[in-house]
């Protein structure tokens, strides 16, 4: 599976690429694509304070993640369909959208401030709300698909520039986050502030890369790649279920990768951890860290890339012992839990899920014929979203079933004690992750 075909995927003359624009262009788009998820969810306390008596991160992360899984199923099941649409009708569609979806929060907001919310008021604008998290997990789907699908048949450099750019786009938005917590108050105003700033700046983004969306296919060196692979010998129209059988390993690899992250991250990080020193900076340095290791990570692979998939898919496995070590620094000794090795901890998790995502992400396309390179990198971002999807669903479920057992008792930081029940305790040890 590592072996033949790369005459046919290395292109002999590979086209030039002046300037690196298209690559540039590629690590925007990768960016633009989780730009909206990462402001939505940043700005989450914003939200929690509109509506208290809501779980809104949790049916934030389901609503976008299923939605956003919903469409690569579509992709799968009707592929003729998905294949008559162009790459650039579907990002200029896909980016439309997460405009359309980012614009809501600060208009709901702003409506709110200038009347005063009964409760079904607030009701209704809260199902606007998730309606609008439901239509950017939708607008992902497309966007991520195609992006990915049309980066897979092109040369590698391209597949690791849209990984990079996804990762920098958490970086943006906790960098924004901690600029605006710094200068802005606590208050209210001051959070609902916050949360337009991190809208209004995505939605600028976001209207760049509509414009290099349509630059991208205009470009002489794109163009070229097209062609070539055009000149590819004919084959049969690819099943998605018959690309899938190709590569096992790495789809299994990258769904362990991302529940293991998923499971971890942001939620332990935000929630589980204390530090008096850093007080409230305390989570959101751990989330910048994190960050910063994943851009890191999704970087490295313009340096080195492992170019075994066995290895890769081995090493995605052996993450699952960041679940020990995490335990190990919530209910180990006190040096355990103190600043330095939760840093240190929290940056392997993001360099090692930011690497391996990158890594099989560009070695899949390549393992395959061309004309299955597309499919193969769509089959790898429906087991990614399959992980995220699978890993939300099961906490929101878990969560639901511990507060029909035994309500929680919240303690006076905001955070619930214990339940007296053993199961509730495991439950409750479980959803702080």
């Amino acid at each position: 599976m590592e072996g033949g075909l790369k005459v046919s995927v290395e292109y002999q003359a590979e086209p030039r690429d002046a300037y690196k624009i298209a690559y540039i262009i590629h690590f925007l788009l990768g960016a633009g694509s989780l730009l909206p998820w990462n402001a939505f969810i940043t700005a989450v306390d914003y939200f929690g304070g509109l509506y208290p008596t809501k779980h809104v991160e949790k049916v934030f992360s389901v609503a976008y993640m299923s939605s956003s899984l919903l469409v690569l199923l579509v992709m799968m099941s009707w592929s003729n369909w998905w294949e008559k649409m162009s790459p650039r009708l579907k990002l200029n569609l896909g980016f439309s959208l997460f405009i359309l979806s980012l614009m809501v929060a600060p208009i709901t907001g702003w409506l709110s401030r200038s009347s005063a919310l009964s409760s079904g008021r607030a009701n209704a604008d809260y199902g606007v709300i998730v309606t609008s998290v439901v239509v950017c997990g939708l607008a992902d789907g497309l966007v991520g698909g195609s992006l990915m699908g049309s980066a897979g048949k092109l040369p590698k450099k391209y597949m690791q520039a849209v990984f990079a750019g996804t990762a920098s786009s958490g970086v943006i938005i906790s960098l924004l986050r901690i600029s605006t917590k710094a200068m802005l108050p606590q208050t209210p105003k001051g959070l609902q502030t916050s949360a337009n700033s991190y809208f209004i700046v995505s939605t600028i983004f976001l209207l760049c890369c509509i414009f290099a969306c349509n630059l991208l296919y205009r470009l002489t060196v794109i163009q070229e790649h097209c062609r070539l692979a055009q000149d590819e010998p004919f084959c049969a129209r690819p099943k998605f279920w018959d690309v899938a059988r190709k590569v096992p390993m790495p789809a299994f690899g990258i769904f362990v990768t991302y529940t293991v992250t998923l499971s971890i991250f942001p939620g332990f990080i935000a929630e589980s951890l204390e530090s008096k020193l850093l007080q409230d900076w305390y989570p959101i340095l751990l989330i910048t860290v994190y960050n910063v290791a994943d851009l890191v990570g999704k970087s490295l692979t313009a340096v080195y890339l492992l170019k075994s998939i066995k290895r890769a898919t081995l090493a995605c496995i052996t993450r699952l012992l960041f679940y020990p070590i995490f335990t190990a620094c919530l209910h180990g000794p006190p040096w355990l839990k103190a600043e330095t090795p939760m840093v240190a901890l929290t940056f392997m998790l993001g360099l090692t899920n930011g690497y391996l995502t990158s890594v099989l992400m560009m070695i899949v396309p390549k393992t395959v014929p061309v004309s299955e390179a597309e499919l193969s990198a769509i089959v790898m971002v429906v087991f990614l979203g399959v992980g995220l999807v699978f890993m939300e669903f099961l906490k929101f479920k878990i969560y639901c079933a511990w507060k029909e057992e035994a309500p929680p008792v919240w303690a006076p930081g905001g955070l619930p004690q214990q339940p007296a029940t053993p199961l509730s305790r495991a439950l409750a040890q479980f959803l702080q992750a």
